[in-house]
């Protein structure tokens, strides 16, 4: 008889899970439960699961509020309810269409209205609903009339005093009040926790016709679902079967573009591949995935197909990806099997730029009924958690940082502290907001809105309430349709190749790059800064210790890279094997026969695989499963303990020694957890390749192209310092120039106005107007004449030296804009006194030409001498780190009060191996680590006086005796220490350098 209850899907309100709220009801007998969480559908199909599998009768529906306000519940009496309920909230999630008085129209659902405000008649399928408090006004209440549209609504929210208390600090955190100042109408009453039949009974015992209502009411409601089909768009052309032969036309036609008219391997790749596609019903699922390559491509955007299904050689075919499989030994098995009982993906990525567009395509093309951006569930977390408690109980900001950032260390023996860290403890992991998947889009054979009722998140789409886990559960395999600087800038890169140089560059010649020596030298080298995935200081350290040049042992490092390769050992063990491979001992030569490659570690998660397939016996598909559960996917399900029975049965089988079989599952389960689709590392190297080509060849469209796109792993004035070094000149805005974003002029680079920090939009397109339709500035009067610019604007412009051209100082600019102010203000004076004494419009029309013959025709300017200024270049270079947010004119070297600038450079490290230097470094950039103490250490990474890399380790004592003290250039000293050919500073002692002061001020 509960059917109104919360989950802590009703957001900063609820405090049961799911599970617990079903496992409670359970406990207490319950028959049939009814879920009705605020303002959405979230919990409605996790719900429903888990009734059936503890045999309790699932009731759905949503509770509709208006800030704290109840305005009334709708219920679903079917399926075809659930629907009709998403719908009426996506219309106001969507449209902001107000809720009507009335629901009418419903057919499928109940509408319950409060209490204290209902509809004078009824239709059938308007209810009351009467919570036990309200039985007392019943009897006051004349009922004649409504006695059989009354039901028993008894809210469900929390299940004990404990669970109450969390409910009001959500609540505060809500309302963003003090907890003492929670108002009582923000709250659920005290009495809102799950209560037993007989207690029911008991409490309904004057109201018999209520309960008798209510059972009837929770009788004719009734939710299932088909959690076993696939929810997806099942059919791309006209029926089943001319998708299977569309598929297989579209895979041949690839197959002899990608490997020719002979290979015999390709050709039965393929058709195997398509045998388990058309088997389990995916062919649909390639063809959209095709289709939507097949737009982006039309309209000459750039795209990397990764992830899992980059192991298909038909994705390969259908040019999805550009990872060969068979070149890799990829195996499709890890993509799509039999036995995978859970949905594939592609991960395509475009440009930040483009891929609005490719998501307004597929909205389009497969109609927004039936397609809604995937969401995400944004959760409390401890960092966060204890921010929000601490405003809640009015703490001071120094206090809330503190116990933020060291909740270890708080003090437990205050009161408030103490009831902080509980209430944390019980908040983490709660949900906090909905929001939106980084890429997934569901493409629904149904109306989308039988699943879910959608959002409108600021990206402006349709975005359902639940995440990727539901989305699984209910049958959707998501398309990834990811956003990507890397993309962007090697697509603006090769346009600027053209627009500089005339010269067609194709970044589609993977192949052809992977044996350029030029390109490859660049690899081994590092000099990767701005490439994408490989310009990280850890990643440059890494490519240098393997020395790597070559796309394989890109692909092998590129996984390593990830911290639980790295926290688990793994990659100093291949490092040390890469440089001596001798000294492997293999456990079995199936072992050597399969992880040859990778110097005996499994590197990637097609290497457990491998082993499980030919060392254990098993096929690929259990090896699979195996695969995923050790990564966390299933791990208590009974078929993984199966599989792993088989495993080693297998092998005792094939006559193992017991020792060999335990060490090769030992070394198995430990890699499992954190390993990488050697796909997704694949395709990753492969748009590695495509930057250093960029770079290599053309370093200044590419350096102007990272730049442009505001991405990468460093900030921008890096890119800048990374540009000069190619030999560009780099030069500040320019109001003749510029553009929005940086430029490119043969070897001249004028930075865009977008750098400029609080210049207006409407001041870049006036100026970008004007200049297009009357030519260049000739001078800051001309600019002064023909742009509408306020004197703020004017006054930032020249501070960041866009008037340059002129030969004019700033000061003398300054003081030329605020003398063009005080003449156009007394210009406009009299204008403005005709048109107010004017009695016609034919005196306003000649007082109108007037106006705008003085704008075409420049009225003369009061011409006047100032006295020589003092003039210093640092101020440019202050004005420079105020408004672009690092200096052009000069380094940050020549700002210091000092000339020293070390006794090492980064160059000449190498021979001063174990010796103790100080060097001088421009702070870049910086990596905190927790060590096994609990204390931290950092890495870091600088710049010396020629603009060279050094990095630097920071151990937990030096750090905190010499901490990191912001951007500037810094004193360092330590010794050099050499790690295969790479080398690095271990600092003892670090000071922040002082710089000279604007002369200003």
């Amino acid at each position: 008889m509960l059917w109104n209850t919360h989950t802590y899907y009703s957001l900063r309100y609820g405090t049961f899970s799911v599970e617990e709220l079903v496992l409670q009801a359970k406990r207490l007998g319950l028959q049939s439960l009814g879920i009705t969480d605020i303002n959405c559908s979230t919990g409605i199909f996790e719900f429903v699961k888990c009734c059936i599998q503890h045999g309790i009768k699932p009731i759905a529906g949503i509770e509709f509020r208006e800030k704290n306000h109840l305005l009334f519940t709708a219920v679903a009496k079917n399926t075809a309810g659930i629907e009709e309920i998403n719908r009426l909230l996506s219309d106001h999630n969507l449209y902001g269409k107000a809720y009507a008085d009335r629901l009418k129209h419903l057919q499928n659902s109940y509408v319950i209205y409060p209490l204290a405000n209902y509809p004078s008649i009824l239709m059938d399928h308007e209810l009351i609903g009467v919570r036990l408090s309200d039985f007392t006004k019943l009897m006051r209440k004349d009922c004649t009339k409504i006695k059989n549209k009354l039901i028993l609504q008894q809210p469900v929210t929390f299940k004990d005093a404990s669970s109450y208390a969390l409910h009001l600090h959500l609540q505060a955190i809500d309302n963003n009040v003090l907890l003492s100042r929670l108002e009582t109408s923000a709250a659920a009453a005290p009495d809102e926790y799950l209560m037993s039949e007989p207690d029911i009974i008991h409490a309904c015992r004057y109201h018999h016709y209520i309960l008798s209502n209510t059972i009837n009411f929770m009788d004719r409601c009734s939710v299932n679902f088909d959690f076993k089909t696939n929810k997806n768009k099942k059919v791309y052309s006209s029926s089943v079967y001319d998708d299977k032969q569309l598929l297989q036309t579209l895979a041949y036609d690839g197959l002899e573009y990608r490997y020719g008219s002979n290979n015999i391997v390709a050709k039965q790749r393929v058709q195997k591949e398509l045998d388990i596609i058309d088997k389990l019903g995916f062919s649909a699922y390639f063809l959209i995935t095709w289709d939507i390559i097949r737009y982006s491509m039309s309209r000459g955007f750039y795209h990397v197909g990764r992830g899992s299904g980059a192991n298909s050689v038909v994705a390969y075919c259908l040019r999805i990806t550009d990872v060969d499989p068979i070149e890799l030994n990829l195996y499709f098995e890890r993509f799509l099997n039999p036995k995978r009982t859970s949905p594939p993906d592609f991960d395509i990525d475009y440009s930040w730029k483009e891929r609005p567009q490719v998501h307004d395509y597929i909205f389009k093309r497969y109609g927004r009924d039936h397609t809604a951006l995937l969401g995400t569930m944004s959760t409390f977390r401890s960092s966060s958690i204890y921010r929000e408690l601490g405003k809640v109980y009015g703490l001071p900001k120094r206090e809330i940082d503190i116990l933020a950032d060291y909740p270890h260390k708080a003090d437990r023996k205050s009161p408030i502290i103490s009831r902080i860290l509980d209430i944390g403890k019980q908040l983490q992991d709660f949900p906090n907001h909905r929001s939106i998947h980084a890429g997934g889009v569901l493409i629904s054979e149904e109306p989308i809105f039988q699943y879910s009722a959608l959002d409108l998140p600021p990206v402006g789409l349709p975005t359902v309430q639940w995440d990727m886990y539901i989305s699984e559960d209910i049958g959707f395999e998501k398309f990834d349709i990811l956003s990507q600087r890397g993309i962007g800038h090697i697509k603006d890169a090769a346009d600027l190749v053209w627009q500089n140089k005339h010269i067609k560059v194709d970044v589609h010649e993977v192949q052809k790059f992977k044996t350029d020596p030029h390109i490859k030298q660049q690899l081994k080298e590092a000099n990767s800064i701005g490439c994408f995935y490989i310009e990280s200081p850890g990643m440059r350290g890494l490519l240098k210790k393997l020395k790597c040049d070559t796309y394989i042992h890109l692909v092998a490092a590129s996984s390593i890279i990830r911290p639980g390769v790295a926290k688990s050992g793994m990659m100093k063990a291949y490092i040390q094997r890469f440089h001596d491979p001798k000294s492997i001992n293999y456990l079995h030569p199936v072992m050597q026969e399969q992880l040859e490659e990778t110097y005996g570690v499994m590197v990637f998660q097609e290497d457990v695989l491998k082993v499980c397939h030919h060392f254990a016996g098993l096929d690929l598909a259990d090896a699979d499963v195996l695969r995923r559960a050790m990564s966390g996917k299933f791990r208590s399900k009974a078929e993984f303990q199966k599989i792993i029975d088989k495993f080693f049965a297998n092998c005792k089988e094939k006559g193992y020694p017991d020792e060999l079989t335990k060490e090769v599952w030992r070394q198995i389960e430990s890699f499992a957890g954190y390993s990488f689709s050697k796909a997704h590392s694949a395709s990753f190297a492969v748009e590695s390749f495509q930057s250093l080509f960029l770079k290599t060849y053309y370093p200044m469209e590419f350096m102007v192209a990272v730049i442009n796109n505001f991405g990468g792993f460093y900030r921008t004035w890096v890119y800048i310092n990374e540009l000069k070094k190619t030999g560009a000149k780099v030069n500040l805005p320019c109001v003749n120039e510029s553009v929005q974003f940086t430029n490119i002029k043969g070897e001249e680079v004028y930075l865009g106005f977008a750098h400029i920090e609080s210049l207006e939009r409407k001041t870049i397109e006036a100026i970008l107007s004007d200049r297009l339709q009357n030519g260049p500035f000739l001078s800051f009067a001309d600019f002064m004449d023909r742009v509408p610019i306020s004197v703020t604007q004017v006054k930032i412009l020249i501070k960041a030296g866009a008037f340059n051209f002129c030969g004019t100082g700033k000061k003398h600019l300054m003081w030329q804009a605020y003398m063009f102010q005080q003449d156009s203000i007394k210009h406009a004076e009299p204008i403005t006194q005709k048109v107010t004494n004017s009695e016609g419009p034919q005196t306003i029309q000649l007082l109108m030409q007037e106006t705008v013959q003085s704008i075409l025709f420049a009225r003369p300017h009061k011409e006047f001498t100032l006295p020589q200024l003092l003039y210093n270049p640092i101020e440019d270079a202050y004005d420079e780190i105020e408004l672009l947010g690092f200096p052009v004119s000069m380094t940050e070297f020549d700002l210091l009060q000092t000339t020293y600038r070390g006794d090492v450079s980064a160059l000449d490290m190498s021979k001063y191996l174990d010796q103790t230097v100080r060097m001088l470094g421009n702070y870049v950039t910086t990596k905190s680590v927790k060590t096994v103490r609990g204390d931290y250490m950092a890495f870091g990474t600088f710049y010396d006086a020629a603009s060279n890399f050094f990095d630097t380790t920071h151990f937990a004592k030096s750090l905190e005796t010499y901490p990191f003290a912001g951007r500037g250039v810094y004193l360092i000293e330590g010794t050099v220490v050499e790690e295969f050919g790479f080398y690095s500073i271990e600092v003892s002692k670090m000071a922040k350098l002082a710089t000279k002061p604007d002369p200003r001020y």
